[in-house]
């Protein structure tokens, strides 16, 4: 049963983590699978590789940067709408990879769930503060975003009732600004069917 819920709390946590800084997510599971002695759940133990673990903190350096700049960040969430979300739902799937295949079904199905709810609402959220005035409120949002990332996915391991808390106070956030996520979704919609749509002579 503990284990049981050690991996929901795990998968809950990479899924719902993902939206908001997938590289985040990832590297921080390599590191506590390398340096405290964890063992993932499933086939989850991949992220422990140098190579995995490297690619995503010089990966989290970059959207480190580009998450503080004003337009840029939201850019960078358009892009990040179709890596993310997928992510999330990959990253929860293989947490229960021990499982039955229906189960990891319905892990895949949840897990990009949850990634599409916090992705959103970081995405509406910050569009949001671009419209601002104030561009330290960019950045501090964005420092407190990856605190967050990293805090829930240390929390998904050793503290899952935390977790479970976490997440759900994220939900009831995604809830109340979740026309603005359908905004976002639009727009991305939009700006994707601009870039594939054929010139006009």
């Amino acid at each position: 049963m503990t284990q049981l819920i050690s991996t929901i709390a795990i998968a809950m946590g990479a899924s719902w983590v993902s939206g908001i800084n997938l590289y985040a997510s990832v590297a921080t599971l390599g590191l506590l699978g390398r340096f405290a002695h964890l063992q993932l759940p499933g086939e989850l133990q991949v992220l422990t590789s140098w190579w995995v673990i490297g690619v995503a903190i010089v990966l989290y350096l970059i959207e480190f940067f580009a998450d503080k700049v004003p337009y840029v960040d939201s850019t960078w969430d358009v892009i990040h709408t179709f890596i993310r979300i997928p992510a999330g739902a990959v990253l929860a799937a293989s947490a229960f990879g021990d499982f039955d295949p229906g189960i990891q079904v319905i892990a895949l199905l949840l897990g990009g769930g949850l990634a599409f709810s916090s992705h959103g609402t970081k995405a509406a959220t910050r569009a949001m503060l671009n419209a601002s005035p104030e561009p330290v409120s960019n950045v501090v949002a964005s420092i407190l975003e990856d605190i967050l990332a990293v805090v829930a996915v240390i929390c998904s391991v050793f503290l899952p009732v935390v977790l479970f808390v976490i997440v759900g106070v994220g939900l009831v956030i995604s809830f109340l600004v979740f026309r603005r996520i359908l905004r976002f979704f639009r727009q991305v919609a939009n700006k994707f069917r601009g870039w594939f749509a054929p010139a006009t002579s």
